[in-house]
């Protein structure tokens, strides 16, 4: 879509079908939110345009992976900040050392613009961690999560305008907005969430680390695109770093239980 509509109008179309389909669903009561509910809505909003919109920007000009691969620079190092055993520490490390490995990419060019935008989205991409989690706690249900996509959505509508106005005269473009919409904000914006209540910011950012593993199975399945022993070797690291950053102590699950 990024051809006809450009990344900002995809964008744009994106975060508008989102925020439609949770203000139905949800219909957000916000009279009476406290300015801190208000204020973490907002930032969310914030934070979700910036991290998509410069991913998609990254996304036009970069390779593919070298983009997540840069944008989750920001969620480990929020990682690294809340750490609390030295453990912890072990795991940010050798997650951060799986994401290096499988940036380097021997004999491909990569603009530098690309690069600086993927990182600033690892930064958008630590706020919204942090935000989704401040906001979770202060409000219940989805009622932040719609207002935070209305606030994305204004932000993106100067730049993505007249992309998406050109997208709307296309049937064809126009559903695979909602498509895109569904599958890559609302459903899984909603999951993270949910999942943000129930653990901490640091594991959460950990297990975001997952997604190139997620994302060369699927470049395997739908685009038989094949890995070499280093992208094998890094999807190992990052994996052994998730799975040691989620797992507790015996001791350590009994006291929390207690308290």
């Amino acid at each position: 879509m990024f051809d006809p509509a450009g990344p900002a109008g995809v964008l744009l179309l994106r975060l508008t079908v989102a925020a439609l389909v949770f203000g139905l669903a949800v219909r957000p009561r916000v009279r009476g939110w406290p300015p801190a509910a208000w204020r973490a809505a907002v930032l969310l909003g914030v934070c979700s345009a910036g991290l998509n919109g410069l991913s998609y920007v990254a996304l036009d000009v970069a390779p593919q992976g070298v983009v997540v691969t840069a944008s989750f620079a920001g969620p480990l190092v929020l990682a690294l900040v809340q750490t609390r055993r030295p453990v912890d520490l072990a795991w940010a490390v050798t997650a951060g050392a799986g994401v290096a490995l499988l940036g380097l990419r021997t004999g491909v060019d990569v603009p530098v613009a690309g690069l600086l935008a993927a990182l600033a989205a690892g930064g958008c991409g630590a706020g919204y961690i942090w935000c989704s989690a401040r906001l979770g706690g202060v409000l219940p249900g989805f009622g932040g999560l719609a207002v935070s996509f209305m606030v994305a959505a204004a932000l993106v509508l100067p730049f993505g305008a007249a992309g998406a106005g050109r997208a709307l005269r296309d049937p064809l473009l126009l559903a695979g907005a909602v498509v895109v919409a569904v599958l890559s904000s609302v459903v899984p914006y909603a999951m993270e969430l949910i999942a943000l209540r129930r653990m901490s910011t640091r594991v959460f950012g950990i297990l975001m680390s997952l997604q190139p593993a997620a994302a060369a199975l699927a470049g395997l399945l739908l685009l038989g695109q094949r890995l070499g022993t280093l992208p094998i070797a890094a999807l190992i690291l990052v994996t052994a770093a998730a799975a040691g950053a989620t797992t507790r102590p015996a001791a350590a699950v009994r006291a929390r239980a207690a308290r």
